[in-house]
């Protein structure tokens, strides 16, 4: 089973810059295609970007398509969202979670077992 921790939420400016982190513990997440979901207040929790299992296949939500890049680096077990030209509508609680089914990237939250506690993004205006 695996473990993930979330990582590097903060309060930003609209426009502004992110790095979001989700270290691995437990197993290797090359075993696992891996997704970042964002829920905001009030909301359901929705899908945001996912990569392959080699991370050579990558799916993102239309609403941050051009301004989120999802990346993994196998050496240090670890899981990326960079957000870039970020809005106030980006503002949620943001989830890693892991999918030990298949090798291509999934939007749908059922497919995916293991998630992470969450790390809070806040964007102002």
């Amino acid at each position: 089973q695996v473990q993930l921790v979330e990582s590097g939420g903060a309060l930003v400016q609209a426009g502004g810059s992110l790095r979001l982190s989700c270290a691995a513990s437990g197993r290797t997440l090359g075993n696992y295609v891996m997704a970042w979901f964002r829920q905001a207040p009030g909301k359901a929790r929705d899908f945001v970007a996912a990569i392959s299992r080699s991370g050579g296949s990558t799916s993102y939500a239309d609403s941050v398509k051009g301004r989120f890049t999802i990346s993994r680096d196998s050496a240090k077990n670890t899981l990326y969202l960079q957000m870039n030209s970020m809005k106030p509508e980006d503002t949620a609680v943001y989830y890693c979670a892991a999918s030990p089914r298949g090798f291509l990237p999934s939007t749908s939250g059922i497919d995916y077992n293991y998630w992470g506690q969450g790390t809070q993004v806040t964007v102002s205006s």
